[in-house]
């Protein structure tokens, strides 16, 4: 599974910290929405193309928060 965009809230700490992540295994890309940091919950989405998996990220971003995107890791 090869991770192509995150995107974090700016807030620091179990009770403030939002992630969403994209993702793409194969023909199916997945996005993640984590609340909490590493050891927060997560809840997880699998879509069959690109557009339907940034239609939810777009969902996902819109609220309260100062959504910033990180740069993804280079491959190891």
């Amino acid at each position: 599974m090869e991770q192509r965009k995150h995107w974090w809230n700016g807030k620091w700490g179990r009770a403030a910290r939002r992630d969403v992540y994209l993702r793409i295994d194969g023909d199916a890309w997945h996005v993640e929405q984590r609340a909490g940091g590493a050891d927060g919950v997560s809840h997880f989405y699998e879509f069959g193309s690109e557009e339907e998996a940034y239609d939810r990220v777009r969902d996902l971003l819109v609220g309260p928060f100062e959504w910033r995107e990180l740069s993804a890791r280079p491959p190891q």
